[in-house]
Formats: C-alpha cells, structure tokens, sequence
C-alpha cells in the first residue's frame, strides 16, 4: 500500500482558535481507522512558512482564518493561488489527482480566484449553530445529511452575486446556500462550492466540534461578548445545539472524513 500524505494550511496567522485542533484530530482519526502510519504536515500560511510543491500531498485542507478575506496581493496569497493553479493543471493532466477542501476564509479565497462571486462584509457577524440549505441532490461529501443541515458559522464577510458565465466556464457547482431569511430582503449567501471535483470549499466550519465549541464558550470573556452582542438567548440556544447528535456533531463526523476517505480511495485504485 503506498503511503497518503496530507497537507494542512494554517491561515489563522497565529491567532487563537480552536478549529485547527478541530481539522488535526480528524486527520488522526482518519489515519487510526485506516491503521495507518499518520502522516501529515502543518503550514503556517500568512506567517511565511513556504510552501510544499503541489504533489508532495495526496490532499489537503486550509483553514478559516481572521480577518479580511478581501485580495491584498500579499506574497503569502500569491504562494497560495500558483498552489492552487498547479493543482487544477495536474489534475487535467493526470489520472492520479490531488485533492483540496477550502475552509470559511480560504473559502472566500478560492471564490475570488476563480471569479465565481462578489465578497462582501455584512451588516453584522453571522455566529453560531445555523441550519445551511443544499441546492443539488447528489453533493457526495453531504450523503448523510438531512437538508438543511446544522453547522457553525462564523463570519464578517459574504459570498453573494454569483457570476453565471463564470460558474459555467470552470464548471463550478453551488452546493449550499445560507438559512432562509423571510423576514429579511438580502440575498442569501453562498455557502458551499464544488469548484472542480477534485476542489471543494465550505463558508461554514466543518470541523467544528461541540467540545471545542463548548470550551470557546465557557470562557467569561467569550460568554460576554456573545451576549453582549446577541443576548443570552442566543448562548443558550447555542450551547443545547451542540448537544443535538443531529446536528454539529453529525456534520463534522461527515463532510471532512467523507472527503478524506474519498481522496484515500482515489489513490488506492490507482496502487
């Protein structure tokens, strides 16, 4: 059996978080149940770490991240995109093909590189444990799932407008779209793209767990700011959520071991 090697992009450019314990412990995880030597790398994207050649991973994953999402053309993002662009041309080019899963701020990353949709900043974050909705039926990565499905969601930004001629000419499909709003006349945002089939990226956080949710809000400073902002209804709607097995829990025991186990099986064919 050849080895599986997975590569991990840290866009949190050193802030605190709890979602990179999140993507590791399923990584090793996955690694455990496949009885497998664990086999994976951390890059500290917006910190300069540099970054591996294209194919040196079978697959990888890039993290949410604070801050403004909006293009900088920082070295950083440009290392980012030709990674990316190396991907899609060996994936034209070879049976063989390289897999990557693109999350909230690496998300919005790879919508503006592709050209797919506007970004915008909304008139206020969107934070907590919100049903998302699927626009197609056969999204392999949300077998499984009941529609809509529960996710964390945590954002200042927004994709929205999307560009039809573009999404026709890379062949990229929306997969979700934001909870129903009837109340509020804006556009729902987008909230999942297949970009090629081999690309895909979530708005939400599908590595979410409910004990790292659990912990991010049991700190006094954390619990104020939430209530300060939304009201203590809405921290404790937000903690029983995390106690439904129907709901993040189900998502995150889906969406990022289903697209682990699919780029596995891709390469074990080909062994």
């Amino acid at each position: 059996m050849g080895k599986f090697r997975i590569g991990v992009f840290d866009l949190n450019n050193g802030a605190p978080n709890e979602g990179m314990r999140c993507i590791k412990y399923l990584i090793e995880e996955f690694f455990m149940r496949k009885e497998l030597e664990t086999d994976y790398e951390v890059f500290d994207v917006r910190r300069g770490d540099v970054l591996p050649r294209y194919d040196e991973f079978d697959a990888y994953i890039s993290s949410g991240g604070p801050g403004s999402p909006l293009l900088e053309g920082t070295d950083w993002e440009k290392r980012f995109f030709s990674l990316i662009d190396d991907i899609i041309a060996h994936n034209k080019e070879h049976q063989e093909k390289i897999y990557f899963f693109g999350i909230c701020h690496s998300f919005q990353l790879l919508v503006q590189h592709f050209g797919l949709a506007k970004i915008t900043k909304r008139r206020s974050t969107s934070f907590g444990v919100m049903p998302t909705h699927q626009v197609v039926e056969d999204e392999p990565l949300f077998q499984g799932l009941e529609n809509p499905f529960w996710v964390v969601d945590s954002r200042d930004y927004q994709v929205i407008q999307p560009n039809e001629d573009a999404f026709l000419s890379t062949g990229a499909r929306i997969l979700c779209l934001e909870k129903e709003r009837p109340h509020v006349h804006l556009e729902r945002a987008i909230m999942a793209i297949r970009f090629t089939p081999e690309i895909i990226g979530t708005q939400f956080h599908p590595e979410a767990d409910a004990e790292g949710m659990h912990r991010h809000f049991q700190t006094e400073e954390k619990k104020k700011a939430v209530i300060e902002s939304f009201g203590e209804g809405k921290l404790k709607s937000m903690l029983e959520s995390l106690e439904d097995p129907d709901k993040i829990m189900l998502t995150e025991s889906v969406i990022i071991p289903t697209f682990l186990e699919t780029a596995f099986n891709h390469k074990m064919e080909l062994v």
